[in-house]
């Protein structure tokens, strides 16, 4: 499987993408665009990879519009580049090579809710919000929440998560089918709406988290999920980093049906008091949501409480109207914006990893250490309930040396928990940054399949080139 290295990609030149201009203006008129400020918005990423913008925007309507275009680049071989809302944090949307961006904006149908099946069916453009806000009135709602109003077609590419994590799961486990198109431009859905299947080679966990290298996702059949009875939420702040953690893994070994247990750091805590105008404790804390009916709620609360009093932790305080609900996640959600005002003009570098829950004190408290010995100013937040957090280093770009420094640290922090059996990241996904990272998660035999699988799709190497895997 270890096929060698060699370069299937280059930058197309002027008189094809002059020739490629030609036919996608006559087709889409003003869904064509080519003015450098679109360009280089769909060129950027939230990290500090350059911003490398491509040669042409367009936005499709349907997946036979995505088919055309398609169609048309894999003839020239000019490079495709997937764009949902441009939330990505490791260069996923990106163009290093130039080529075409499709942007799925325009493509919001919802196109059917089967209620009885608890399932929907989504257009890629359609975000998360714009689904639950649909979902509500029929007491439906889709848990999957990475923060920001991500698309759902750039959900699964990334195979996103969430605060909601630990209770539904991730992106790979409430999508039951795609509808794709594949390099060739060929239209394919990858299964149907059972529940279950065994019929053949399952496609759909094959393309979710792909990144857009093997396809662009234009349609998505999800799972869904009755409202709860009852949904409480709370705070508990803990003396350390290490009891907050200590406290989640007894909280999920015990069996407690956590829907939401979110880590702050008192980095983090500082940060968002300022943002968001809260008066949160100056100190370590979990926010807490708890689903289910009334008494079930108040028994997993009060079981947490008994856990937390173990570690030093408490009071903990109950957030009991919708409104004070919606403040607290909302607080949590700006989590990276906030961030950044802890240091004006400061470039922020999020990132994240995930360990099994066994090692997450271990993990973090390390992290911790690491960060004050560097004097580095780098908040941490969580999905603590699966062993996922993320760090946010705040970095003067224009410092070669605080630049270094950076690149360091995030390198001991990946090695850090690789070295614990967990991964290079939870949710943010490879995109260009972390990609020197698979081989030694995955080992050499298991990335040269990820390659063979890469050629066998896309041969030509067209479809969102220079992520996840080298070619």
């Amino acid at each position: 499987m270890n096929a060698p290295r060699t370069s299937l990609r280059s930058t197309p030149s002027e008189a094809v993408i002059a020739s490629l201009s030609e036919e996608l203006f006559s087709r889409f008129g003003d869904r064509f665009v080519v003015s450098a400020a679109v360009r280089e918005q769909h060129g950027h990423s939230l990290t500090w990879v350059k911003n490398q913008p491509p040669d042409i925007v367009v936005y499709p309507r349907t997946t036979e519009e995505v088919s055309e275009i398609v169609k048309l680049c894999a003839a020239r071989e000019v490079p495709v580049i997937p764009f949902g809302t441009g939330t990505s944090l490791e260069g996923h949307i990106n163009a290093p090579y130039g080529g075409v961006s499709i942007d799925m904006s325009l493509m919001k149908n919802i196109i059917a809710v089967h209620e009885e099946d608890l399932d929907c069916v989504v257009e890629a453009g359609v975000t998360r919000k714009e689904l639950n806000e649909h979902l509500r009135d029929k007491g439906l709602f889709f848990p999957i929440d990475p923060g920001a109003d991500a698309s759902i077609g750039g959900m699964v590419a990334t195979r996103a998560s969430g605060t909601n994590a630990v209770r539904y799961g991730t992106m790979k486990d409430a999508v039951l089918a795609l509808t794709v198109v594949l390099p060739d431009g060929e239209i394919v859905k990858t299964s149907s709406r059972a529940r279950k299947s065994s019929a053949g080679y399952d496609l759909t966990r094959l393309l979710i988290g792909s990144e857009g290298t093997l396809g662009v996702v234009t349609e998505i059949t999800l799972k869904l999920h009755g409202i709860p009875e009852a949904i409480s939420a709370g705070i508990c702040p803990f003396p350390s980093v290490k009891a907050a953690c200590d406290a989640v893994i007894m909280t999920i070994q015990s069996g407690i049906p956590m829907a939401r247990i979110e880590l702050l750091d008192e980095v983090q805590v500082r940060a968002v008091n300022l943002h968001a105008k809260l008066a949160l404790p100056d100190s370590p804390l979990l926010l807490l949501e708890f689903h289910g009916t009334d008494a079930g709620v108040q028994e997993q609360a009060e079981r947490f409480g008994e856990i937390a009093a173990e570690f030093g932790g408490g009071p903990f305080e109950w957030a009991t109207k919708p409104e004070e609900r919606s403040k607290l996640w909302q607080a949590r959600h700006d989590a990276y914006w906030a961030a950044k005002g802890l240091r004006p003009g400061a470039q922020s570098i999020a990132t994240d990893v995930c360990v099994p829950i066994s090692r997450l004190a271990e993990c973090v408290d390390e992290t911790k250490r690491d960060i004050v010995e560097n004097g580095l100013i780098a908040p941490i937040v969580g999905h603590v309930g699966d062993g996922n957090f993320h760090v946010q280093p705040l970095v003067n770009i224009d410092d070669p040396a605080e630049v270094a420094a950076c690149e360091a640290f995030v390198d001991r922090l990946v090695k850090r928990a690789l070295a614990m059996e967990g991964t290079c990241t939870g949710e943010h996904g490879v995109g260009q940054k972390k990609m020197k990272y698979l081989e030694i998660e995955h080992g050499p035999a298991a990335l040269g399949l990820m390659r063979v699988l890469k050629r066998a799709i896309d041969p030509h190497n067209i479809m969102n080139p220079g992520k996840i895997v080298a070619l």
